[in-house]
């Protein structure tokens, strides 16, 4: 199973850019010369999947719908090639305290359907979005705007389950936050400051959507009304979305091509096969059975990139081997003991790069020489060191066996049999996978503190920025520390990195807040996970951004 992903960005982007994201002309500023030459006439066929969901923007969390609907749909920003915010729809994204911002577009955009696109339809589709009784699973991504806790249920309005009770409903259906000032503006007040907030903007919960949509949004389901680069002409489920110019698209993001075919494959070497085979354009994903030979096979045509994923290895406080000071010290110990770089090059084939840091290498602001961080260093003798040290001060006893838990129905035991033979060199003791037999049971058992020693997780960032690979996973109650971790020291850093007006300043707080995170290592970074794809001899210009997906209206295709 892949880590969770809440689908969104990573690259290398200037926060300044994004804390005031001014009317300047600027293309996608990935292949000039190909939007000079004008598009192609060709549709490019891409590897897909069915979407889980249906082609809305609050509802589509993962990657085969995600690659429609950034397509299909132009919101306030988007993500270059980068990870860099470009304005999509924006004409400015202003705030003198990060706190109150107002959002102005430009004037004589237009749905697909005709109808413009205003201020109020971004209002109302946020509001949608946030709204409990709607269901959306990117709901959580207005909790930051302030009255988003009115439009959801309160605890006392839902049973034992988490259900809302027959007849319960929260006690508005708007965020008291969102005024729309024209038809050009509106204003978004927080509920407290976020530098970050402009970053977020370009990310599928904030696209815009028609007054058709809630007039019928079964119906739009499966032929959304965009205002993207492309259109929706075709969707045949479990084989194809076929995605056509939006001639009326007034972004920089313009399609150079006829079209695109995403193609719903079931099998990723099917698809490779098909790649190698001159059937198929573009692969998103390499198989595993491929790591050794795709550079070989494809050569200048093979992708294999950093993206925005980190694999770790969490430690849940509740574990009492690894509470208190000794635990620290077998945290520590055990991190020393992995050797990231082996295993990196001799089961994924140079296809992942060991982690130096709790975020991503292709975020703004991330470095590796972040204070504390040498205990990601393999150093077999300084982690029994360690461990032998914990030992002294609070002893588990030489018959103790690590266990590091996963789901099964994945291939996640080859790199976990790897660390614990590493482990079980360096300090002498056990260690062993914990399979999970399915990806839910090992969810719940994380849900009820059941695990009994490390386990697995990941975190693919939602939106290109430091904050969102610390806040949602360390921060003391956050909805994806299934931990149970607390700092108040680490919290603070976090809600300072989030006030600060001044993007070097905000750097600053989030590797403060790093070094926190290292001197208590609730997680165990192990690596950065890079994008690997390909594409084929017709194709040109084919770029894989920040997201690790295809940039699809900058390919070219001869007709």
């Amino acid at each position: 199973m892949t880590p969770r992903r809440r689908l969104a960005g990573i690259g290398a982007f200037t926060l300044a850019s994004a804390l005031l994201l001014s009317a300047c002309g600027g293309g996608s500023g990935n292949d000039p010369e190909a939007s000079e030459s004008g598009p192609s006439s060709g549709i490019i066929t891409v590897m897909n999947g069915e979407p889980q969901n249906p082609l809305i923007p609050t509802m589509t969390n993962e990657t085969n719908g995600s690659l429609a609907i950034t397509n299909v749909f132009a919101g306030l920003v988007y993500y270059d090639a980068d990870g860099q915010p470009q304005n999509d729809m924006a004409e400015s994204i202003e705030s003198d305290d990060n706190e109150t911002w107002t959002i102005t577009i430009k004037d004589g955009w237009e749905f697909t359907d005709g109808t413009p696109v205003t201020a109020q339809s971004y209002v109302d589709a946020w509001n949608y979005g946030a709204y409990g009784p709607n269901a959306q699973n990117l709901s959580y991504f207005f909790e930051p705007v302030e009255g988003f806790a009115d439009v959801n249920f309160a605890e006392d309005q839902l049973d034992k389950d988490g259900n809302p009770k027959e007849g319960e409903k929260p006690a508005s259906e708007t965020m008291s936050g969102l005024k729309v000032v024209s038809d050009t503006e509106f204003t978004v007040k927080l509920s407290q400051p976020e530098s970050d907030f402009p970053i977020r903007l370009g990310y599928s919960a904030f696209m815009p959507l028609p007054e058709a949509f809630f007039d019928n949004p079964d119906a739009f389901a499966d032929k959304p009304i965009g205002n993207g680069p492309y259109l929706v002409e075709n969707w045949v489920h479990n084989e194809v979305i076929e995605l056509r110019p939006n001639a009326d698209y007034q972004g920089e993001r313009k399609a150079q091509n006829g079209g695109a075919d995403l193609i719903a494959y079931t099998e990723e070497d099917t698809a490779y096969n098909d790649l190698l085979g001159g059937q198929l354009d573009i692969v998103k994903n390499v198989p595993s059975s491929a790591f050794s030979t795709f550079e070989d096979e494809l050569g200048d045509r093979a992708i294999n990139q950093a993206s925005a994923v980190i694999q770790v290895v969490n430690v849940p406080e509740y574990v009492k081997e690894f509470q208190g000071d000794a635990g620290v010290l077998r945290r520590e110990a055990i991190s020393m003991a992995i050797d990231r770089d082996q295993i990196t090059e001799t089961i994924y084939n140079g296809t992942r790069t060991s982690a130096k840091d709790f975020t991503s290498p292709v975020i703004d602001g991330w470095s590796d020489k972040v204070p504390g961080n040498e205990v990601l260093t393999y150093d077999p003798e300084k982690a029994k060191s360690l461990w032998d040290e914990a030992e002294g001060m609070d002893p588990v006893g030489g018959d103790f066996t690590l266990q590091i838990a996963s789901n099964a129905d994945s291939d996640h035991q080859t790199w976990v049999d790897a660390v614990c033979n590493n482990v079980r060199s360096a300090l002498g003791i056990g260690c062993e996978f914990d399979p999970y037999a399915t990806f839910d049971e090992f969810l719940d058992a994380r849900d009820n503190e059941q695990i009994k020693g490390l386990f697995r997780g990941g975190w693919q960032a939602d939106y290109p920025a430091l904050s969102n690979f610390l806040g949602p996973i360390y921060g003391t109650g956050a909805g994806s520390n299934d931990m149970g971790y607390s700092n108040k020291e680490f919290d603070a850093k976090l809600k300072e990195g989030n006030g600060a007006t001044d993007p070097d300043a905000a750097i600053q707080a989030y590797q403060e807040a790093q070094t926190i995170l290292f001197g208590d290592m609730p997680g165990i970074p192990l690596w950065y996970q890079n994008a690997t794809g390909g594409f084929s001899e017709d194709v040109e210009n084919v770029v894989f951004g920040w997201d690790s997906d295809p940039i699809l209206y900058q390919v070219t295709k001869q007709g």
